[in-house]
């Protein structure tokens, strides 16, 4: 008995879409289907507020795994476990480690080193299990470039059109005096291109530094002042790079408790900070809205009072904000030894330890922890005041799954 179309349509777009993946291959009809662009507005109005699997990941290199927090069991994708555990891959050789070196828009790029120490670089799609090895680059000595102290390997934007990843761009960089040096990879032309740019104060890089990919462009924090530099890898900036300096940078700086450190939610680059101000402790929390070196910059997004944290004796710092619900704020408690979850709007906060029975968060989600003590314990001194001249980290980001399924773009995913 064949079904209607229409019928066929109001059934599906019920599913998680774990379960739409594998609907794809029960026939040549139903994979169009599901394919068109008809059923993936149809099915991302209907669930765009439903919960998605993402994680909190670490990235120091790491003794420890990616992964910290995990977020599954959420109804856009309906999956068991959490995201980090979909993060493997076979390789054509053996490999004694893999390393994954940056995380944007559900595709994952990874280091894999051979037996004989040699690196191979892979880009993929956890989800589908999809990867491709990246092409080793035409120029230079590639194992000395890979040892210089001033070479990162960790960057990774992508072009997005309609929720779907249409191209990604594969980025290393190189600083010299007074310009730095892009490798640039393209899943558009399947081959590596050269971009030196202009940067009078290449020293805000720190060695192997981290940096966060957003709308194409990727943002490092800067190691000499209290800014963040970006690059817009596809339109825009041509003529160098953006330096946008924290607001509050002058007289607040004072009154602020930690470090600076910026993280994403609901498409923005976010900044927040404790200030304390005579007896009173707020947390203020900004959004990018402007590429430009001023006060237009940010937006002041939230102003919240502390009281409800610090009645119950909780001693924190600053991690991540939920990337897809800008009311809810991630801290750490290290008196609690605890996640803590801090709703904005509500001031209402839950503390979850790595220690207790799997249970759902604020978000509908599960939370699942690994060896995430271990790794706060090792960053906590970062935050201090005493340490406020030190270099400046990226010490988390996020890996997000994606609101639709969508192959890895380019050529001969394997």
């Amino acid at each position: 008995m064949e079904i209607p179309e229409v019928t066929l349509v109001n059934v599906l777009v019920r599913f998680p879409l774990k379960s739409i993946a594998r609907f794809r291959s029960v026939s040549k009809e139903w994979k169009l289907l599901i394919d068109s662009d008809f059923f993936r507005d149809l099915y991302i109005s209907l669930n765009s507020s439903s919960s998605i699997s993402w994680s909190i990941i670490q990235t120091k290199p790491q003794k420890l795994t990616l992964e910290i927090v995990g977020h599954y069991g959420c109804e856009r994708w309906g999956l068991s476990r959490s995201p980090g555990s979909l993060v493997s891959f076979f390789a054509e050789t053996p490999i004694n480690k893999l390393n994954v070196v940056a995380c944007t828009d559900g595709l994952v790029s990874i280091c894999a080193e051979t037996s004989d120490g040699s690196p191979m670089y892979y880009i993929g799609n956890p989800l589908l299990q999809e990867w491709f090895r990246i092409p080793q680059p035409p120029f230079r000595n590639f194992e000395r470039l890979r040892k210089y102290e001033r070479f990162s390997d960790s960057g990774l934007v992508t072009k997005m059109k309609n929720g779907i990843v249409v191209s990604y761009k594969i980025v290393w960089l190189l600083t010299h005096p007074a310009k730095v040096e892009f490798m640039i990879y393209s899943s558009d032309t399947g081959t590596w291109d050269r971009r030196n740019v202009t940067c009078v104060h290449t020293a805000m890089w720190t060695s192997r530094d981290k940096s966060i990919a957003l709308n194409g462009i990727l943002h490092w924090l800067s190691n000499l002042t209290s800014s963040i530099i970006a690059y817009d890898f596809y339109g825009g900036h041509d003529d160098g790079f953006c330096i946008i300096h924290f607001p509050g940078v002058g007289k607040d700086d004072e009154f602020r408790r930690f470090r600076r450190t910026f993280t994403t939610s609901e498409g923005y680059i976010v900044y927040f900070n404790e200030f304390h101000e005579n007896v009173n402790r707020t947390l203020r929390v900004w959004r990018l809205v402007k590429y430009t070196d001023g006060p237009e910059a940010w937006q002041i997004f939230r102003e919240v009072s502390l009281v409800s944290l610090l009645e119950s004796g909780i001693n924190y710092f600053p991690m991540v904000m939920h990337p897809l619900n800008s009311e809810i704020i991630y801290f750490w408690s290290r008196n609690k030894k605890g996640l803590i979850l801090f709703n904005l709007r509500t001031q209402v906060f839950s503390l979850h330890k790595e220690t207790e029975d799997v249970r759902k968060c604020m978000d509908g989600c599960v939370l699942s922890f690994n060896r995430c003590s271990e790794y706060m314990e090792s960053i906590y001194t970062y935050f201090l005041s005493s340490f406020q001249n030190g270099p400046n980290h990226l010490l988390f980001s996020q890996y997000v799954f994606p609101r639709w399924l969508h192959h890895l773009p380019g050529l001969n995913p394997t």
